[in-house]
């Protein structure tokens, strides 16, 4: 691979729980209850970040990591081998030596924009989405039409309250034909706070086409089937889910809500409790839980 194209990437994650308040889907009022288990995936606008950059032990293996290094050793004005570093670092999780490195990139080529795209991306899961947001500004201003700055800029707009501008350019990503799952996905999101119930479904039946062995966009989808009260093809994307990752609580809770829509409400709480113990902290699944207990 190229040392130019080495980028820092970042699957679609779930930032957090995001209850939806009570309102019309469609023709009826969702029960208040129930609303508030609705945790849209991914929507928060919270600085918790979605662009957890993965850890790749064969990326950022010591051994590879030795390799470029020695790469940049036989030529150390070359920015595109510490940004390659950088990457490797960034995948190993050792994020402060993944900034020295991009920093040296972009010191020797402040044309970069990759450079600063990863810069960004490493900000963002230190916790500094104001630095990040100004790296992929940077990125923007050298290359407009770069599909990863856009998508990275725009879940920034999003965790802060922003998005029409997080849709803007979610959209611009999508027009310049962008394969990421993550611009469809998070463009959904958006038409779910939207209450664009189709248009959501449309976007996450899109990033599961790209990235098919993701849960979020399953979940995500699932939740706007709910909201259009189409429950089985909300419980086939839950359970999907589970099936990829049977460690994530939301959609444990996802698929206790229909079983309590549909009157199971044993099951609802076995879904509910699995998710409480999936994690302590997740209060749709604590509600759901303490709302179902003893019944049977």
């Amino acid at each position: 691979m190229a040392a130019t194209n080495a980028v820092l990437k970042d699957g679609i994650r779930n930032p957090g729980p995001f209850a939806i308040a009570s309102r019309a889907y469609g023709t009826k009022l969702l029960p208040v209850a129930l609303s508030g288990l609705l945790a849209l995936a991914g929507c928060s606008t919270t600085t918790t970040s979605n662009d957890m950059i993965t850890v790749d032990r064969a990326q950022g293996s010591a051994e590879n990591i030795t390799s470029l290094s020695s790469v940049i050793q036989s030529n150390p004005q070359d920015p595109e081998g510490y940004n390659s570093r950088g990457t490797a670092y960034g995948k190993a999780g050792d994020f402060r030596r993944a900034l020295d490195d991009f920093n040296r990139a972009i010191q020797l080529n402040p044309q970069f924009y990759q450079a600063y795209a990863n810069r960004a991306l490493v900000y963002r899961n230190m916790g500094k989405p104001v630095d990040a947001a100004n790296d992929y500004n940077r990125a923007l201003q050298i290359n407009p039409n770069y599909d990863v700055a856009l998508i990275g800029r725009g879940n920034i707009y999003r965790q802060a309250g922003r998005s029409n501008e997080a849709f803007n350019d979610f959209s611009r990503a999508i027009e310049l034909e962008t394969t990421d799952g993550r611009a469809w996905h998070n463009r959904g999101l958006i038409y779910q706070t939207r209450g664009q119930h189709a248009q959501a479904i449309d976007d996450f039946s899109k990033a599961i086409s790209l990235s098919a062995n993701s849960p979020e966009p399953y979940n995500g989808r699932g939740i706007s089937y709910v909201a259009l009260n189409d429950d089985d093809n909300a419980f086939a994307d839950f359970n999907r889910a589970i099936e990829l990752n049977d460690k994530l609580a939301e959609s444990w809770a996802n698929q206790a809500l229909v079983y309590e829509r549909r009157g199971d409400r044993a099951r609802a709480n076995k879904s509910y409790s699995h998710a409480v113990r999936l994690d302590p902290n997740y209060k749709p699944a604590q509600d759901g839980a303490a709302r179902t207990r003893g019944n049977s």
